[in-house]
């Protein structure tokens, strides 16, 4: 059975790629030559600022995610407790039928 993946377990592998990414590129300007190193070194730069922005995007976005999950729990909260309730009476009368019917 194939697992689904999250949007933020995408996002989370997507900045490891970049983080990785990122590696290559400064042990490919290590060995560069000083016109390409500065280009490169701009690319390096300008990745970790996004790779940054992304992370801090993605916590944003999982701070409004659990956010919403609790605000919906604790709303849900009262409705299941009454169906649980209501789900007691209902086998505590199908016993009473039961026993009316089969019993004594």
């Amino acid at each position: 059975m194939e697992e689904k993946k999250s949007p933020i377990s995408d996002i989370e592998a997507l900045l490891q790629e970049i983080g990785q990414k990122i590696e290559e590129l400064v042990k490919k300007g290590a060995e560069a030559g000083s016109d390409v190193k500065d280009d490169i070194e701009q690319k390096i730069k300008d990745l970790k600022d996004n790779k940054t922005t992304l992370e801090e995007e993605l916590k944003k976005a999982k701070a409004l995610l659990e956010r919403e999950f609790k605000e919906r729990k604790e709303e849900m909260e009262p409705r299941l407790k009454e169906s649980k309730g209501f789900l007691k009476e209902s086998f505590k009368q199908l016993g009473l039928a039961f026993k009316a019917v089969f019993g004594k």
